[in-house]
């Protein structure tokens, strides 16, 4: 088997193909979305870095495997390529997300405060992931006014930055770092 190469020199001049084979600009609208995913799901990966329990881990993998469709989603050209129609994508995840919150949810106090992010790395990076999250919605949100984008996508994003932040206040708990409550001096 041939080793790929990582370099094709194909994006030297400030171009680069979308999936389908139209070439754009590297600060075209859809990169900007889809490489906000990708820096997403790049940070996601540092959660798992920490010991947590396996069901968190277990989820952030099937997120990262989302955002691995959403991306190839948001870069598909579907003038040209099929691909959009072909990713098993759907509402139903938007759905685990929602479960996997209100499970966690359960063992967390009532939330009376804005919280401060930091402390342990694992809650500090669902933080990051979480303002992330809402920079991708808003990039994907951006797209949607030029081009379509399924609801689903952007449904996803949304909820999926709600989740990071039930994430950060659950392994806050789990990894026994006080949650330092915002009070503002005025």
């Amino acid at each position: 088997m041939a080793k790929s190469q990582v370099y094709t020199k194909t994006g030297d001049k400030g171009k680069t193909s979308l999936i389908g084979g139209t070439r754009v600009e590297k600060h075209h609208y859809r990169l900007e979305a889809y490489g906000t995913v990708d820096e997403l799901n790049a940070h996601i990966g540092m959660i798992r870095s920490w010991p947590n329990e396996s069901f968190i881990n277990e989820n952030i993998i099937r997120i990262q495997d989302q955002l691995f469709k959403i991306g190839a989603y948001l870069a598909t050209d579907d003038t040209m390529s099929d691909l959009r129609s072909r990713l098993n994508c759907d509402e139903s995840e938007i759905e685990v997300l929602e479960k996997e919150m209100d499970k966690m949810e359960e063992s967390l106090p009532p939330l009376k405060n804005f919280i401060l992010p930091g402390g342990h790395p694992a809650p500090t990076y669902a933080h990051i992931a979480r303002t992330i999250c809402r920079r991708a919605e808003r990039r994907v949100n951006e797209m949607a006014q030029k081009t379509e984008v399924a609801t689903w996508v952007i449904r996803y994003l949304n909820r999926l930055s709600d989740y990071f932040f039930v994430l950060a206040r659950y392994l806050s708990n789990f990894h026994k770092n006080n949650e330092i409550p915002w009070k503002p001096k005025l």
